[in-house]
């Protein structure tokens, strides 16, 4: 009997391995995330394999069902957070789940980039100038000014991978660039983004010194023209140093009333409510949100406030959506590619069957789990 495969969505081409090796592959057809009791219902039935975004709500009764069955070896999701699983559910009925870091770390901070453009150039707002037919003269300062981005200090909170990737593109449009980890500092970076700032002084590609470093949270709100989040979702309790709701009423209130809040990592690492009184009251100039505390955003978000629109742009959390990024089926370049081979990693025993061994596993103390 061939083993079985039940995929949420269909993530493209990368799906053809598990046809062309002989899994017999199911693919919920509608474009919406199938309902909790249709997924239920797949992993009663007895597959082997559940492949999941972060649509699909995992819970202990979903791993609890898993157990049952016996059936159930891995759940691969195409995406790099997982907060839609249960990880302690999921270690403690034996299942491990694989997610897809790094291939989309270009993608989410290059998007990240172009939000901070789009704010700082106040570029919906001429859009609409021209299609309202609103465009009638040409005049120095009115109906609005953007401002320039280069020469200005961006402040990149949470230095991972998507973060240093940010940094890399502002540092390319000549910015200054403040820092700030709650772990650990990646000085050896900042020391080459450094030296290649200085190098393009000495050899007169640019006229003005730039520079880099880290700083306290409280410099960089202080001091920032763009705060850029790319840190990932905390919560009380899971870390010594939370991001549940780090950008609040206090901290927004620490940002330049001339600056701007780009978020690309996790919604509820800005408290909304706050963010829509600090943009109603004009603490901070606007925000760029690609990631929400509920998604889609709900139809009464406060941040739908037509008073802050001007300033407040809402995305639909496509940071990774760019072709290879996405669908590519070679694992060392998309989503889909890198989701499908943690998938195989797991039923097909790669790295000795060990998955603590086995790259992109999350809950790897579920090998230890298995062996207790």
């Amino acid at each position: 009997m061939p083993l079985r495969i039940f995929a949420t969505c269909d993530i493209g081409p990368a799906l053809n391995r598990l046809r062309d090796a002989g899994y017999e592959l199911e693919v919920y057809p509608e474009p919406a995330a199938p309902p909790k009791a249709v997924i239920l219902e797949k992993i009663r039935s007895g597959i082997n394999g559940l492949i999941c975004t972060l649509r699909d709500r995992l819970d202990e009764e979903v791993f609890a069902a898993a157990e049952a069955t016996g059936k159930l070896k891995v759940v691969a999701q195409m995406a790099v957070g997982v907060d839609n699983i249960d990880r302690a559910a999921a270690t403690r009925h034996g299942i491990p789940f694989t997610n897809t870091p790094d291939v989309l770390t270009e993608a989410t901070a290059e998007y990240a980039f172009f939000i901070l453009g789009m704010l700082a150039r106040r570029m919906w707002s001429a859009e609409h100038l021209t299609r309202d037919l609103q465009w009638g003269y040409w005049h120095p300062s009115l109906p609005f000014l953007g401002d320039e981005v280069t020469g200005k200090t961006v402040a990149i909170i949470g230095t991972g991978r998507i973060g240093l990737a940010m940094a890399r593109k502002c540092s390319g449009f000549d910015m200054n660039i403040l820092c700030f980890s709650p772990k650990s500092q990646n000085q050896r970076f900042v020391a080459a983004i450094q030296q290649e700032m200085d190098l393009r002084l000495t050899n007169g590609i640019v006229s003005q010194p730039h520079w880099i470093r880290y700083a306290s949270l409280e410099e960089c709100l202080a001091q920032a023209d763009f705060v850029s989040l790319h840190v990932p979702l905390l919560r009380e309790g899971e870390s010594a140093t939370p991001t549940f709701h780090m950008f609040n009423h206090r901290t927004l209130r620490q940002m330049k009333p001339t600056a701007y809040l780009i978020n690309t990592a996790r919604g509820p690492v800005v408290d909304e409510d706050a963010l829509a009184q600090a943009l109603r009251e004009r603490w901070i100039a606007g925000a760029g949100l690609d990631v929400y505390a509920t998604e889609p955003l709900p139809a009464d978000s406060p941040l739908r406030d037509p008073a802050i629109a001007d300033r407040c742009r809402l995305l639909p959390h496509h940071g990774s959506q760019a072709q290879l990024t996405r669908l590519s089926p070679d694992p060392d370049l998309g989503m889909a590619g890198r989701c499908v081979q943690g998938l195989l990693n797991v039923l097909e025993g790669n790295y000795s069957g060990d998955v603590t061994q086995m790259p992109w596993v999350v809950n790897k103390e579920v090998g230890t789990h298995r062996d207790s």
